[in-house]
């Protein structure tokens, strides 16, 4: 569970987005780091169980700076007002699937998948999608995977408007060959994050997404 101080500051944090603020309730800040880390760590302990591959992580390698990378944005708040955590099996700076936990007040999510990922794996994903579609879509078409996740994100941000080049337009996976992220999130509630179940509820949720991941790690290595 995640502290209800935590979601207090990054509450506040959003109200009030200026150094002078921050550095002001920079004790409170760091009770919230701490907090999420903790949390962060207790999955990782607990997934690692079921998935070895991000047993070996700790908790620094698999969560965020609270700054923003404000120069190419014009959006110059200069901190996130949310904490996330990014588990695979190279840490949260290898190009792997993994999982992930977003902790934003009003827009909470766990999941994972691939996100955004450059051309070599974006390629190699969508040729193991196509040449084996069928367990693919038995993956994503599972009881547990649906009940959980419906399916993969199709934020417009995601999909191509056309199928890519080197595909028909008729491939059975055109849907899925659009895709420029692999993702599927499942949103949490606010009063979820600070219920003693999260860390059971994460795993859980981790261990559903785990056979698509593994899809994907394969078609990348």
């Amino acid at each position: 569970m995640l502290q209800p101080s935590t979601l207090k500051f990054l509450k506040d944090l959003k109200k009030n987005n200026n150094k002078p603020w921050f550095d002001a309730h920079r004790k409170h800040y760091e009770d919230a780091r701490d907090d999420f880390a903790s949390f962060i760590q207790k999955v990782i302990d607990s997934f690692g169980k079921k998935d070895d591959s991000i047993a070996h992580l700790k908790a620094k390698d698999s969560t965020f700076r609270i700054n923003r990378d404000v120069r190419f944005s014009k959006d110059k708040s200069p901190y996130k007002d949310n904490m996330g955590g990014y588990m695979n099996k190279g840490g949260k700076k290898a190009p792997f699937a993994g999982y992930y936990f977003h902790c934003q007040p009003g827009r909470c999510f766990m999941g994972g998948g691939l996100w955004m990922p450059m051309q070599p794996e974006l390629s190699k994903v969508r040729q193991e999608i196509d040449y084996n579609f069928a367990d693919f879509k038995k993956i994503i078409g599972s009881k547990k995977f649906k009940s959980a996740y419906g399916d993969l994100s199709r934020d417009a941000e995601y999909v191509l408007t056309r199928v890519p080049k080197g595909y028909e337009a008729d491939n059975p996976a055109a849907d899925y060959l659009k895709l420029k992220s692999f993702v599927a999130l499942a949103p949490l509630k606010d009063t979820e994050l600070t219920s003693k179940d999260l860390v059971r509820k994460t795993t859980v949720a981790f261990e559903t997404l785990k056979p698509l991941i593994d899809f994907i790690n394969e078609a990348i290595s």
